[in-house]
């Protein structure tokens, strides 16, 4: 489907950047991957799909390291075709006690190298009239929960950036829309899944299972596989009409 596409995907050395990355990578996108997890791991599984594939190891909070990977991968690949802005991380605190070095790490990595990236790859996109940004923002992106304040501040930003940029390309062939995951059992769930578990005296699936009850009325997390689904989806010809949304796949949180 994306054959003789290229495609970046930041933060995609584990979790759901890994998974969306594998799925652009087996529908034959020519890859370049982004990320400090295991970097030899997640390289030999997409290399499984795309034999030359590329790393780049930005830090994202860097911003001339952030358009030193786009024009990388403009350059080692050909163009940057597809962008999928994934990176992030967390710090929980109240808003009292939040260190000031972490709130500006988390909008730094969370927020503005999702608009480095766009910035750097958006005019070649629209010269070959053809590109697909995707923001990955969160189900806190779209509602508030305590203690969170640096990550919900982030992530609403990252779906009013995607909605600003996509009013300015509604006229070509560049989309941009963002995607809310839920509960996602990544690494650092599973972190909280088992300090739930610790913490309440009950196993691990009891765990997941309060966990979710919280939040998601499915009681299922989603997946990265569900989540890469809606990303090819959104590189896919029937998409072409799709432009600023913010996608929720959170086992109907926000529909409560």
């Amino acid at each position: 489907m994306l054959s003789g596409k290229t495609a970046l995907v930041t933060g995609s050395t584990s979790g759901i950047g890994l998974g969306i990355a594998l799925a652009l990578a087996r529908s034959g996108a020519r890859m370049m991957i982004n990320g400090f997890g295991d970097v030899a791991g997640a390289l030999a599984q997409v290399r499984e799909h795309d034999p030359q594939a590329v790393y780049h190891g930005a830090d994202m909070s860097r911003p001339a390291e952030v358009l030193d990977m786009v024009r990388q991968c403009e350059a080692q690949l050909g163009r940057c075709d597809i962008l999928v802005n994934n990176a992030g991380i967390q710090h929980v605190a109240l808003v009292e006690d939040f260190p000031p070095d972490k709130w500006d790490a988390i909008i730094a990595i969370n927020l503005s190298s999702a608009f480095h990236a766009m910035r750097a790859a958006l005019p070649g996109m629209k010269q070959r009239n053809w590109g697909r940004i995707v923001n990955v923002a969160s189900v806190h992106g779209l509602v508030a929960s305590p203690a969170k304040s640096a990550y919900i501040a982030a992530k609403h930003g990252l779906v009013g950036l995607t909605k600003s940029a996509a009013l300015e390309s509604a006229t070509t062939g560049v989309t941009v829309n963002a995607i809310c995951p839920g509960w996602v059992l990544t690494p650092l769930v599973q972190k909280q899944v088992d300090a739930r578990a610790a913490a309440d005296g009950v196993d691990n699936e009891e765990a997941k299972r309060r966990l979710l009850a919280e939040k998601q009325p499915s009681l299922q997390f989603t997946t990265p596989e569900e989540l890469a689904g809606l990303v090819l989806f959104l590189c896919s010809p029937p998409a072409q009409n799709v432009r600023g949304v913010a996608w929720q796949v959170d086992g109907g949180w926000t529909a409560q």
